[in-house]
């Protein structure tokens, strides 16, 4: 079974990355542009985020900065593949890589993913998505902070987990979720740029637990997966 691209999952996805185009284009021309440069803008909002990620996030509360199509694809194929049941996601945002998850948990026979949101209008505008998409009742979302709405009620047995909020809190929230991982679990990091922290160092150490590599798929954008081995 594959509802990822029958309606009503592939019109609400078709709409969202429509959405995601016209309110993030803007930004990402921006943030091109500074790359070509010396990249200084860039590199003092990953300063600025790793001083105030809360602050940082609050400015971009009417942006996507969501997955991929293709992204969104791996998504599911990875938890298809691993016949996730159980799925943290760190950065819902309004919702895509969510739905992308849910619908692999949904057609992989069920479960649960649970989801956190810093900014609580952008969960309202994500549980709307997922409803519209018939999937609402597969995710729990979070409102607040990571370090805060993880640390209870995540249950053992983590299958996968989605990296895709503020890049200094990627190996944070690894710490929180690791002690509830299944030997096996994906780890997927969007956007595991350098400015991560120690997250790459961390889980790039076999002796760490993990066996890691990068994604070939939207390149610049420091994407990471890796597996648990313990």
């Amino acid at each position: 079974m594959d509802t990822l691209t029958s309606p009503p999952v592939s019109d609400v996805l078709s709409r969202l990355f429509v959405e995601a185009q016209a309110a993030d284009g803007p930004l990402y021309e921006q943030w091109a542009d500074a790359l070509s440069g010396n990249g200084a803008e860039v590199a003092d909002l990953m300063a600025r985020e790793a001083q105030d990620y809360r602050g940082v996030y609050r400015e971009f509360a009417d942006n996507y900065l969501n997955v991929s199509a293709e992204f969104g694809h791996f998504l599911y194929i990875c938890a298809r593949a691993r016949r996730a049941r159980h799925v943290v996601e760190f950065g819902t945002s309004f919702g895509i890589s969510t739905i992308h998850l849910a619908a692999a948990i949904r057609d992989g026979g069920g479960g649960r993913l649970v989801t956190t949101e810093l900014e609580p209008t952008k969960a309202e505008r994500a549980q709307q998505n997922l409803a519209a998409a018939g999937l609402d009742d597969v995710v729990d979302i979070r409102v607040g902070d990571a370090l805060e709405t993880l640390r209870d009620a995540v249950d053992d047995g983590i299958d996968l987990v989605l990296l895709d909020g503020a890049w200094s809190l990627y190996l944070p929230v690894l710490d929180i979720l690791e002690p509830h991982l299944n030997p096996g679990a994906l780890v997927v990091a969007e956007n595991a740029v350098d400015e991560a922290g120690d997250y790459l160092t961390y889980v790039r150490n076999p002796s760490n637990g993990y066996r890691s590599t990068p994604l070939p798929f939207d390149p610049g954008r420091g994407n990471e997966m890796s597996v648990y081995t313990t």
